[in-house]
């Protein structure tokens, strides 16, 4: 028996988070599967909110069982449950149920799963066992190689299914190593590629090379502490090439003008002995204005839906309102017709027939804000603040790097979850089909939650 003082504390707010997010999760489907529930009985598992209890009870008995195992258990058996959790992706391309042009299930006595959900907590707990390992330095290239093959080769499986939108999650395991000190320049790099990928959709070829070409004028200004009149003559030349694009039809003849400048800054640098910053630049620039030029026919080679997916997003005007673009269309206006405290519990009529397609899963978020109204939406959003907060403090309060990097890993899921889940539903942001943690209908992602939560809430107490 426990004396007193060993009694264990545990972390009661970010307990009362996870219940709250799972209530209104459990309440949102009912409001949207209402209709469905008529003369069905609660155990009557073909109810989509009995199935969805259900799947709730599942959860929360496996997160009061990782409440009592000890953390190091997790820790040390990290590479086996890695290594299972990648053997169910392989398995699922395999024996795998297609499910909307996308082998990401499997089907057992009725039920489904989906192993990427499982290969997040799998992934989280390999890389925070790597990291946390004594030798284990991100500044030599062979850490650095082996912390990315950890992420990249569950990303390449859920790839092969095809699934970019459980893919795109595990990039926030990245966040771990930028903070773990991976170099920044590869995180610089990959917002460029960003960048380019979407102003090259936007704007033509020689629009973004010219643009390019200028922001690598900058930044070589600010590298230098002192500016002397080379630079200034070398904007003024840039200035004049950019106003003459807007001027006359010059095209790649400006390019080629540009072009020249930065040969002449490459020299200069070069003179003073700078050879590797040009070196990076030179590559950097040819990698970024080759992956311009080829957005369009690349993006043009792609799957019709992928490509209308892309459109909604960054081309809305170009879409059919009553094709691609009506899921966000009728999302954004059940969101915006619950105005500030929304029309009430049931009283939705986006939601009550149905306007919003994948309304209890990708867009749950639109039936909160045309129920519960903008107060609603703005509680969700503190709860997930909250909720990452309490992360944030066990990360910070520990003396153990595993429980660190595992607590970031979480708050790294979490906060991609999140953010894209509610961003499309605006249409800020593309659809990629990512469900809303704890809240959207199905069992995998809400037992693989609330598994990581009990293993965080268990670490909370071993924080000193």
């Amino acid at each position: 028996m426990l004396q007193r003082k060993d009694k264990v504390q545990y972390d009661w707010v970010l307990l009362a988070c996870y219940f709250c997010l799972m209530t209104i999760g459990a309440l949102a489907i009912y409001a949207v599967t209402y209709s469905q529930n008529i003369d069905k009985t609660i155990f009557d598992l073909s109810a989509p909110i009995s199935k969805q209890l259900f799947y709730i009870a599942i959860a929360l008995s496996i997160f009061f069982i990782c409440l009592f195992v000890d953390w190091k258990i997790w820790h040390n058996f990290s590479y086996v449950i890695y290594g299972i959790s990648i053997l169910l992706l392989i398995l699922v391309l395999i024996f795998g149920s297609e499910i909307k042009g996308a082998k990401a299930w499997i089907e057992i006595g009725g039920f489904s799963f989906q192993p990427s959900e499982f290969a997040k907590l799998g992934t989280a707990l390999a890389l925070s066992s790597f990291l946390s390992f004594h030798k284990t330095n991100l500044k030599q290239t062979n850490y650095q190689l082996i912390a990315i093959g950890i992420i990249a080769l569950p990303i390449f499986f859920i790839l092969m299914q095809p699934d970019a939108g459980s893919a795109i999650t595990f990039l926030s395991f990245f966040i771990v190593l930028f903070i773990e000190g991976l170099n920044p320049f590869y995180y610089l790099l990959a917002f460029l590629l960003m960048a380019v990928f979407i102003l090259s959709f936007l704007f033509p070829f020689y629009y973004v090379f010219l643009g390019l070409l200028l922001v690598i004028f900058v930044l070589y200004s600010f590298y230098k502490k002192n500016i002397k009149f080379k630079w200034i003559n070398i904007l003024l030349l840039i200035s004049i090439t950019i106003a003459l694009e807007f001027l006359f039809p010059l095209k790649y003849y400006s390019i080629l003008f540009i072009s020249l400048a930065n040969l002449i800054i490459m020299i200069f640098v070069w003179k003073e002995r700078n050879e590797r910053i040009v070196i990076v630049t030179t590559l950097v620039m040819a990698v970024l204005s080759v992956l311009s030029y080829l957005v369009i026919p690349v993006f043009n080679k792609l799957e019709f839906h992928q490509q209308e997916r892309i459109k909604v997003w960054l081309k809305p005007s170009e879409c059919d309102p009553r094709g691609s673009l009506y899921n966000v269309l009728q999302s954004k206006v059940a969101i915006g017709s619950g105005g500030l405290t929304g029309k009430g519990f049931l009283q939705g009529n986006m939601t009550k027939f149905k306007y919003v397609p994948e309304q209890s899963t990708d867009f749950i978020f639109s039936t909160i804000g045309e129920e519960q109204g903008f107060i609603g939406s703005i509680l969700v959003i503190f709860l997930f603040v909250l909720l990452i907060s309490r992360g944030i403090k066990i990360a910070e309060s520990t003396q153990h790097k595993f429980i660190t990097y595992f607590a970031t890993c979480f708050i790294g899921l979490l906060i991609i979850h999140m953010t894209i889940n509610i961003g499309m539903t605006m249409g800020l942001l593309p659809i990629i089909g990512i469900p809303l943690p704890l809240i959207s209908k199905g069992g995998t992602s809400l037992i693989s939650f609330s598994m990581m939560i009990g293993i965080l809430m268990r670490m909370q107490t071993h924080t000193k």
